[in-house]
């Protein structure tokens, strides 16, 4: 081979190998969003993009969003994060806590975002403060919010007695959730009747079997079709209360829990921070941070009952 032929090749491959690793470090973030679809997950998902639109990311420019929702079903949010997987996404994020174990289940590699209930309790880190594997995020405390939300049904119900909890089925957390609302209730001497929902076609014999058992009130776990149970709770005129503020919006009485928006933004900032080179291992569960009271009139006199004036005063968001 000709000098002038071999310095022309050592250029060329010399160039490629540059636009190569020009074009890697140029590789444009993939975040994949995976929603197991209970509760609703677009209030979630607007959120996180307008708070990663504040931290300077924008979609089709620096970053792209991949997002998969199962629509309450557990096959399909294993094979959605079976998918994001093979997709090789740059970091899963996951709503609520039955998406995180999903994802958890489908890699130890990719690092993953939760929003969801307790992430120690469900096994999804080793404690709050050291995650330890390739998930961290925030915690809701759901369990613990549950508890405020019986103590919402005693206020506006003094008298109640018989409190129904709809639990799913297939998530980790509602078992974590029900023991927490059980210990509370024994306090307030209420009994609880606890059904799992496994099928949500089924709900109008769950309703049934809450009504032969008289129950007073209804406590829903967020996970859960909540259309479908805010409309079945007004026909028979139970006054049904959720941790998950999207449910007063479909006709659910009452519902104190963390801010949708102020959620989202905080995974956004975990995305951000493992995107310049952090490790979930390495970065703390942290809490909520800001939290609100919804009351729904309208529900409310639609089921014949009064809410106290005090306690329509301190919501943050009254439904007429």
């Amino acid at each position: 081979m000709r000098r002038r032929e071999f310095i022309k090749l050592l250029g060329g491959i010399a160039v490629g190998g540059s636009a190569s690793a020009l074009a890697e470090q140029a590789k444009t973030p993939r975040i994949g969003v995976l929603a197991f679809g209970y509760p609703d997950p677009s209030g979630f998902v607007a959120g996180l993009r307008d708070s990663l639109r504040e931290l300077g990311y924008q979609e089709g420019s620096n970053i792209e969003l991949i997002i998969r929702s199962a629509g309450g079903k557990l096959t399909e949010l294993t094979s959605s994060a079976t998918e994001l997987v093979r997709l090789e996404v740059d970091i899963i994020v996951a709503y609520p806590t039955t998406a995180g174990i999903a994802a958890q289940k489908a890699t130890s590699k990719i690092p993953i975002v939760v929003y969801g209930g307790d992430l120690e309790a469900t096994n999804l880190v080793a404690s709050l403060p050291r995650p330890g594997g390739n998930v961290t995020g925030v915690s809701g405390a759901t369990a613990e919010l549950a508890v405020k939300n019986l103590e919402l049904i005693a206020e506006i119900l003094p008298t109640a007695r018989r409190v129904g909890v709809l639990i799913n089925a297939d998530s980790r957390f509602g078992a974590v959730l029900l023991e927490h609302v059980k210990a509370a209730a024994e306090t307030r001497k209420i009994e609880i009747k606890s059904i799992a929902i496994k099928e949500s076609d089924r709900l109008d014999e769950d309703f049934a079997s809450l009504e032969e058992w008289k129950a007073e009130a209804l406590l829903v776990h967020p996970a859960l079709p909540f259309q479908a149970i805010a409309a079945l709770a007004l026909k028979r005129r139970l006054p049904a209360v959720s941790p998950n503020l999207a449910f007063c919006s479909v006709g659910g009485l009452a519902s104190y829990a963390p801010d949708i928006k102020a959620l989202s933004a905080q995974c956004a900032t975990f995305v951000d921070k493992i995107l310049k080179g952090r490790k979930p291992a390495d970065l703390p569960v942290e809490q909520p941070t800001r939290f609100r009271l919804i009351v729904n009139l309208k529900t409310a006199a639609a089921i014949g009952l009064t809410i106290a004036p005090g306690l329509a005063g301190r919501a943050d968001e009254v439904i007429e």
